[in-house]
């Protein structure tokens, strides 16, 4: 959870992720750790800007050959 979308962060004057948005993205984050629990794997949770956690999960890790990653699409006005 990167706290920068949800610690000050506006779009057109209202919060970006308010209470019912992160309630469902808490909720839905559970819901998957326990399904990949169930089929014998687990899910890496952890706050902090992506930038340095993934960073820090790569040396504590120590044997990372590959790393996957999605670029959220901003809207130019």
């Amino acid at each position: 959870f990167d706290p920068r979308h949800y610690l000050d962060t506006h779009c057109y004057g209202l919060p970006k992720t308010g209470p019912h948005r992160l309630r469902f993205l808490l909720e839905s984050v559970k819901d998957l750790r326990e399904t990949l629990k169930k089929k014998g794997s687990t899910l890496v949770v952890r706050k902090g800007k992506p930038e340095d956690v993934v960073c820090d999960l790569i040396t504590q890790l120590g044997s990372v050959t590959a790393v996957v990653f999605h670029e959220e699409v901003r809207e130019t006005l």
